[in-house]
């Protein structure tokens, strides 16, 4: 048992680390999910709750994270494909979202738990796997127990793992690159075809995990590392062998890419790049100091984007790191190199300006700041080598580098505390956030020098000992406290709770639509359809379809958010046409603007009403298929909005195509019937004594495809950015199932994967 310990020690900490930060989960019965924020920020919750929260600084997992991890596990266990989503933008691709991480390895988790704990684990387990993983790599670069604990919890509960945590798809992207790197410096020790599988399978769960531009820094720093190791050993035949895994790797997570470029090709983000400029220069302070310019949780954030330019790593390990570069320490060079680059890139220099020219997909169209966590990850390896290389000094009383180190950290706190304290650059109450949050890294600082001196003592070798383990004891202590002081942990019975108003709707919407002040939080989370919807990559012409509805105009829409216009000109056409049966009115609303004007139009009918809500039926609202009699064809986009929206085009019995369809409508009665939706198969019933056309008011994919009666049949784009299928006289059978190309050859190409890596794999099975 004693041998156990004393070879296990680091990892029984990383586990005790985790446990106590994981401890309001697993002892209080609270989830790592922001409930109270939910119920008192986002309606209809906020209606009748409201009460003290501890952080609102992350409605993404409110709005979107949570709703869409429901949606792919309700698709899952429906037997389909998790690819489209029927409930948001009048249908999206949902796989191509990308974010929801349908294919995440993770996702078996909610197969064995009930939904709220697969969740709370798939959160938690982040900071866990990144520590043992960065333990891994720094014990594969034969780094010391004590130096590889602290750089591992350095990683593990880093500024950018921290703050994005709650999310579930940054963390698990990111935590994969210390894997990764020790499977290439193993590589280089030993030959092994294990080695090649764990890379390829390890770079393949990084890009399941749902944030493309995290996985692609991953897959950067990991190639350049291979590179590096190549040269560095010489030898090139295993840096071949580990390029080749890369590129099987990524042929692995095909499945997901290839839906995803699809759908962000058809996304307005394609169009709109970032601008540049990154993290402000005097933000880097941060680094140091993390609350210098306040906090989200105590509400006293002044300046900057905590989240997203989050990078600290401890005092401990970032002086550690210091010193290991004035030591000028050995074997550092790819690090400092990675930690340098990412900061050139996540800062506004002319490098960061010429990544966003680039316009990269996914990259300059998102925050490239975020590249930070390379530095934050490079930084905490450098620490490892800092207390090792300070080990070292100590045994050779070598003190040459702790005074220079001395010396310039001395000059950067009296640069930072003259500034607060005589240039005075703040108004008064944000020199007070900032004077208070430098007094505790300033005071571990006057700590971690004092002890850096105290290890040159002679006569108290034991000294050195107590002095690494303070070292060890203080960055998980300020690691726990900056991780637990962010991290929400709240009462599960606020996650989403059932209310009157929802309970109204689940038991009567069905698959009609419902519009009102409510986003994804209700619409996704508990499968209603609706029209308006938040999500980075969804389809441009719908949201220039919406937009149109304002002025009739088509103007480029917004880059995440479809809002429907309340007012305009051709709003209640639109309604109309979408088959929006039912508006959802907040009674404290009243008649203002933010709220539908469902009062104008006689045709709205109170069907519900309770001391917060009423909900109004559309009878005047198109079913959400229908048999058409007749069309017009239209050559450009403007020519189509413009039919539409003229006064004499009947919606109900004239569709807008872009072609003439094989089969002519023709004036006659007919009935349709939905038989069954789900989010990949619509299945509907139609009956016309004359030939018609189809049309349902779901957005128009290529994707999709149709038949009728067992019989490929073509979809028609109609109406500007919805479906139509020609259907004969008769009794018939339409079917339409979203099965994208992209998709299928997505899975061959990871078939194909599979089959070379096990060759591969088979002809180095005798290394």
């Amino acid at each position: 048992m004693k041998k156990f310990l004393l070879k296990f020690w680091p990892i029984i900490v990383i586990l005790s680390v985790w446990l106590f930060f994981a401890s309001p989960y697993f002892f209080k019965g609270l989830v790592p999910f922001p409930s109270k924020y939910l119920v008192t920020f986002f309606p209809p919750w906020s209606a009748q709750y409201g009460m003290p929260l501890k952080n609102n600084a992350m409605p993404d997992v409110v709005t979107q994270i949570y709703p869409w991890k429901k949606i792919t596990i309700d698709s899952w266990k429906l037997g389909q494909v998790p690819l489209w989503n029927p409930y948001s933008f009048s249908g999206t691709p949902h796989a191509g979202n990308y974010q929801t991480a349908v294919f995440s390895p993770v996702n078996i988790l909610y197969f064995v738990l009930p939904f709220l704990d697969a969740w709370s684990i798939m959160i938690l387990l982040q900071p866990l796997f990144a520590g043992l993983f960065m333990y891994f790599l720094l014990r594969t670069l034969e780094r010391s127990n004590p130096a590889s604990l602290i750089g591992s919890i350095a990683f593990m509960f880093c500024g950018f793992l921290t703050v994005w945590m709650a999310y579930g798809t940054l963390g698990w992207a990111v935590l994969w690159l210390p894997f990764l790197l020790a499977i290439v410096v193993g590589h280089f020790k030993m030959r092994s075809r294990w080695n090649l599988f764990m890379l390829s399978t390890g770079l393949a769960w990084s890009f399941f995990s749902g944030h493309f531009q995290m996985s692609v820094y991953v897959l950067l720093a990991t190639v350049a590392f291979i590179i590096y190791q190549s040269f560095l050993a010489k030898r090139t035949r295993e840096g071949i062998e580990l390029a080749v895994a890369v590129v099987l790797g990524l042929m692995l997570s095909a499945p997901q890419i290839l839906p995803s470029l699809e759908a962000y090709n058809l996304s307005v983000r394609s169009e709109l790049f970032a601008q540049g400029g990154g993290i402000a220069w005097q933000y880097l302070v941060t680094v140091f100091a993390p609350d210098f310019y306040g906090n989200p949780v105590t509400r006293n954030d002044w300046f900057g984007y905590y989240a997203e330019w989050a990078s600290y790593i401890g005092v401990v390990p970032f002086l550690l790191a210091v010193y290991a570069i004035i030591r000028r320490t050995k074997y550092i060079g790819f690090f400092l190199v990675l930690a340098v680059i990412s900061f050139l890139i996540a800062t506004p220099t002319p490098i960061n300006a010429f990544v966003v020219w680039l316009k990269l997909p996914a990259i300059s169209t998102s925050y490239e700041a975020r590249i930070i966590v390379l530095a934050s990850f490079s930084l905490a390896v450098v620490g490892a080598y800092g207390l090792d290389g300070l080990w070292e000094d100590w045994g050779k009383k070598k003190i040459s580098s702790v005074f220079p180190f001395g010396m310039i950290v001395g000059v950067f706190l009296i640069a930072m505390w003259s500034t607060v304290m005589i240039i005075q650059p703040f108004p008064v109450d944000k020199l007070l956030i900032a004077k208070r949050n430098l007094f505790l890294p300033t005071g571990l600082t006057f700590g971690l020098i004092l002890l850096f001196f105290v290890g040159f003592i002679r006569k108290w070798k034991f000294i050195q000992h107590i002095a690494v383990g303070l070292f060890v004891v203080i960055t998980i202590v300020d690691m726990l406290r900056y991780s637990t002081k962010w991290m929400p942990f709240d009462p599960r019975e606020y996650v989403y709770p059932e209310v009157d108003i929802l309970s109204f709707l689940n038991n009567n919407v069905g698959y009609e639509r419902i519009f009102g002040n409510l986003g994804g939080e209700v619409t996704n989370a508990f499968a209603i359809s609706g029209i308006e919807g938040y999500d980075a990559v969804y389809q441009k012409r719908y949201g220039e379809f919406i937009r149109s509805t304002s002025d009739g105009q088509i103007i480029t829409p917004e880059r995440s958010v479809v809002q429907f216009p309340k007012i305009g000109n051709y709003t209640e056409n639109a309604i109309r046409l979408l088959g929006v049966r039912y508006v959802v009115h907040r009674l404290s609303d009243g008649r203002f603007s933010w709220g539908y004007p469902y009062w104008e139009y006689p045709y709205y009918q109170s069907i519900y009403r309770n001391d917060q809500y009423e909900v109004f039926e559309n009878k005047n609202a198109l079913p959400r298929t229908f048999l058409a009699s007749s069309y017009i064809t239209r050559s450009t986009d403007q020519d189509s909005i413009d039919t539409l929206y003229s006064k004499d085009f009947d919606l109900r019995e004239t569709l807008v195509l872009e072609t003439d369809p094989e089969v002519k409508p023709q004036l006659g009665d007919g009935r349709v019937t939905i038989t069954k939706y789900t989010p990949n198969e619509v299945v509907i019933r139609a009956t016309s004594l004359v030939p018609k056309l189809l049309f349902l008011s779901d957005v128009y994919d290529t994707g999709w495809k149709a038949t009728v009666d067992g019989k490929g049949a073509r979809i028609y784009r109609a109406d500007y950015d919805f479906r139509a299928v020609s259907v004969p006289a008769g009794e018939h059978t339409i079917r339409f199932v979203y099965w994208p190309r992209s998709f299928v050859y997505g899975l061959w190409i990871s078939a194909i994967a599979i089959g070379l890596l096990v060759v591969l794999m088979f002809r180095l099975k005798k290394l």
